[in-house]
């Protein structure tokens, strides 16, 4: 299926938007410095009624309630390997955001393993763009079922690429490294280029790189549940952030918050945002070098 994967993902998206499957939140953005980084900060329009009953909707869902068993076949993409699907993100703030969800359920505070980095390659090997993965409630996942993301590069917004550009690119495939501007605890791990690779080699490659960046942070991942974490990968590399907690100052955040991106449900949250100051409020989620 991934060699026809992006006109599938626009399809089923066309047609989920007419029948009112899809329900996408409509987002103003503002973009903040710190450090040398743009941060992006969305929040819903107020002049959007719609799209604040739909956020609404999205964060009173029943915790109980399975979404993945099964997807709604409205905003099911199609398969990718044996074991996983590919599901629009009902309510997306990002247009073409997939979810790459386990057929059967799995906890989402069990470890990744190789068939999870498979589902993931078999996007990225054709797609490119940002993979990434919560890793329990207080890494900002808001299922119980496992699911990594996917979403395309973007001119603006969450890039993966404002923090890998101080890396050295010569490092050979594995070698791990940190950011010594970044205050928060992280590993990045090299690994190849997406594009263009074959898909179970790059599954492979990220399983491997994980397994390395949470050996280098002493982040057991031989357990159920693991230690709460963020995974971020493109670009040729992957990054791993351990945890201590989901909100700041009433700002939940999630793993694109570690590729610029954040989110407030409301406007004037802006403000706590800007006076925090982003890198400040990622340290205070995760953990200070």
């Amino acid at each position: 299926m991934t060699a026809l994967l992006l006109p599938r993902i626009d399809q089923t998206h066309d047609a989920a938007n007419a029948s009112g499957a899809l329900q996408p939140i409509r987002t103003e953005r503002e973009v903040m410095q710190d450090g040398g980084i743009d941060f992006t900060v969305r929040w819903v329009s107020s002049l959007e009624r719609k799209d604040s009953d739909r956020l609404s909707a999205a964060l009173r869902r029943d915790p109980d309630f399975d979404p993945f068993l099964p997807p709604d076949p409205a905003l099911t993409v199609g398969p990718l390997g044996d074991g996983h699907l590919a599901v629009l993100n009902k309510f997306p703030v990002i247009a073409r955001h997939l979810l790459i969800v386990t057929r059967d359920f799995v906890s989402q505070t069990l470890p990744l393993d190789i068939a999870d980095f498979t589902a993931l390659a078999k996007v990225m090997s054709e797609l490119g763009g940002l993979g990434f993965y919560n890793g329990g409630t207080e890494a900002g996942a808001s299922q119980r079922h496992k699911h990594l993301q996917w979403i395309p590069e973007a001119a603006r917004g969450a890039k993966l690429s404002m923090f890998t550009a101080r890396l050295p690119n010569d490092l050979p495939l594995g070698s791990t490294t940190v950011r010594d501007d970044l205050p928060w605890r992280h590993c990045f791990v090299r690994i190849p280029t997406d594009v263009g690779c074959d898909a179970a080699e790059f599954g492979a490659a990220l399983h491997a790189a994980f397994i390395r960046a949470c050996g280098a942070l002493d982040l057991a991942c031989d357990r159920d549940p693991m230690p709460p974490y963020n995974l971020l990968t493109g670009g040729g590399w992957l990054v791993v952030i351990p945890r201590s907690r989901e909100h700041c100052e009433k700002i939940s955040v999630n793993a694109l918050g570690f590729a610029g991106g954040l989110f407030v449900p409301r406007p004037e949250l802006i403000d706590t945002v800007r006076a925090i100051g982003p890198l400040k409020l990622l340290t205070s989620v995760g953990f200070a070098r």
